[in-house]
C-alpha cells in the first residue's frame, strides 16, 4: 500500500460559487420550491466557511471538513454529520437535534445554547473503497464522537446518545442532559456544574476531578462510574414523596398561605418555607402566593406560571428551568436566585406599590439568568445588578430604569 501522502485525497476543494449554489439548491428543497435539491456536501472541504444561521436540515456533510467555521444559529435538524470534523467551529446557537453524528471530531468547538436533543455521538467508522485494500478506514472517523475542550454551556443534549464519547475537559456547565447516555463516556475534569442529568446513564463512565457543584441527579445510574476526586457539593437528589414542615405537609402549609391571602389576613397563616423543598408538588400554576417566604428554597423544573409572588422572599432560590410565564414578582427579593433557563416571558418584574408614592422594587442582584426566557418582561427599575444574564434573551423586554450589571448595560 503506498504511502498516506501519496493516496488520492478523499476531501474534494469546491469552488465557492458552488458551495453558494448548494446551499441555495437545498434552501428550496427544504421550501418545496421547484428546482430544489438536497444538499450533499460528502467529504468537501468547508474550513473556516462562514455559514451563520444558514438551513442544512437533512444535508449530507459525511465526512465534510468544517473545522474553524462559523455555523452560529445554523439550522442542521435531522443532518448527517457522520465522521464531520467540526474541530474548533462556532456552533452556538445551532440546532443539531436528531443529527447523526457518530464518530463527529467536535474538540474544541464552540456549542454554547446548541440544541442536540436526541443526536447520535457514538463511535463511527467509515470504510471506503481501496484499490489494494479493497477497503480503507478514514483515520478521521475512526474514534467515538469527540468533544474534548468542547464548550456546550447550557446546551440541550436531552437523549443524546454518547456512549463511550470522549469529553475530556468539556464545559457542560447548565446544559441539559437528561436522559443522556453516556455509557462508558471519557468525561474526565469535565464540568458540568448545575447540568440537568436527571434519567442519564453514566454506567462505567470515566468522572475523575469532575465538577457537579448543583448538579441535578435525578434518577442517575452511577454503576461503576469512576467519581474519584469528583466535586458534588450541592447536588439536587431527588426529594422525598411528601415534604413536611413543623410536623405538617407542606401542601396544608400552602394552603393556609394561599387562605391567607385571598381574605387579606383574616384567615390562614403566612407561610414560612426557608430551604424547603418544593418539587413533592409539581406544580403552583395559578396559585396566589404573595409574600411568600422561602428563601433558599428549591422550585427546580415546577411550573409556576402566572404564579401571584408579589413580594415574595425567595432569595437564593433553585428556580433553574422554572416556569415563570407570566407570573407576577413585582417586589419579589431574587437577591442570588438560580434562574439558569427559567421562563419568565411576559412576567411582571416591576416596582410593586404599597403606600401611596412608596414601591419596592424586584431586587435580582447577583441572580443568575443564564440563557433565561425574559421576552417580553415587564422589569422597569429591576434591580440586576452584579446579575448573570449571559446569553438570556431579552426581545421586547421592558427595561426602563433598570439597574443593569455593568458589562450587559
Amino acid at each position: 500500500m503506498p504511502p498516506a501522502s501519496s493516496r488520492p485525497s478523499l476531501i474534494r476543494n469546491l469552488h465557492a460559487s458552488v458551495v453558494r449554489e448548494v446551499l441555495e439548491a437545498h434552501g428550496r428543497y427544504i421550501k418545496g420550491l421547484p428546482k430544489g435539491r438536497r444538499a450533499v456536501l460528502q467529504y468537501v472541504n468547508l474550513n473556516n466557511y462562514e455559514l451563520d444561521g444558514v438551513d442544512l436540515s437533512e444535508a449530507d456533510l459525511t465526512g465534510a471538513l468544517l473545522g474553524g467555521a462559523s455555523l452560529r444559529g445554523a439550522k442542521l435538524t435531522r443532518a448527517t454529520l457522520y465522521g464531520t470534523d467540526l474541530r474548533d467551529s462556532d456552533l452556538r446557537d445551532a440546532d443539531l437535534s436528531r443529527c447523526d453524528m457518530r464518530g463527529a471530531c467536535l474538540r474544541g468547538a464552540n456549542l454554547g445554547g446548541a440544541n442536540l436533543a436526541n443526536c447520535d455521538l457514538r463511535e463511527g467508522v467509515t470504510a471506503v473503497q481501496d484499490d489494494e485494500k479493497g477497503l480503507r478506514i478514514l483515520q478521521h472517523s475512526t474514534r467515538p464522537g469527540e468533544l474534548d475542550y468542547a464548550m456546550l454551556q447550557g446546551a440541550n443534549l436531552n437523549g443524546a446518545q454518547m456512549s463511550g464519547a470522549f469529553a475530556r475537559q468539556a464545559d457542560f456547565t447548565d446544559a441539559d442532559l437528561s436522559n443522556v447516555t453516556l455509557q462508558g463516556a471519557k468525561l474526565t475534569k469535565a464540568c458540568m456544574d448545575g447540568a440537568n442529568l436527571s434519567g442519564a446513564n453514566l454506567h462505567n463512565a470515566e468522572m475523575s476531578q469532575v465538577s457537579l457543584r448543583r448538579a441535578v441527579m435525578v434518577g442517575v445510574d452511577v454503576s461503576g462510574a469512576d467519581l474519584r476526586d469528583a466535586d458534588l457539593t450541592e447536588v439536587l437528589r431527588a426529594p422525598p414523596p411528601i415534604i413536611y414542615v413543623d410536623d405538617q405537609p407542606l401542601h396544608e402549609v400552602l394552603e393556609a398561605h394561599e387562605l391567607f391571602c385571598k381574605t387579606d389576613g383574616r384567615d390562614g397563616k403566612v407561610g414560612v418555607l426557608s430551604d424547603v423543598d418544593f418539587r413533592p408538588l409539581k406544580r403552583l400554576k395559578d396559585r396566589k402566593l404573595s409574600g411568600l417566604y422561602a428563601p433558599k428554597a428549591v422550585f427546580f423544573g415546577m411550573d409556576l406560571e402566572n404564579a401571584q409572588l408579589q413580594g415574595a422572599n425567595l432569595a437564593g432560590a433553585d428556580l433553574r428551568g422554572a416556569k415563570l410565564k407570566g407570573a407576577d414578582l413585582r417586589g419579589a427579593r431574587l437577591m442570588d436566585a438560580q434562574m439558569s433557563r427559567a421562563d419568565l416571558t411576559n412576567a411582571k418584574l416591576g416596582p410593586l406599590k404599597i403606600a401611596e408614592d412608596r414601591v419596592i422594587r424586584t431586587d435580582l442582584t447577583r441572580a443568575v439568568l443564564r440563557g433565561a426566557n425574559l421576552r417580553g418582561v415587564s422589569a422597569q427599575r429591576a434591580r440586576f445588578i452584579e446579575a448573570d444574564l449571559s446569553s438570556a434573551k431579552l426581545d421586547g423586554a421592558d427595561l426602563t430604569g433598570a439597574e443593569m450589571p455593568a458589562r450587559g448595560a
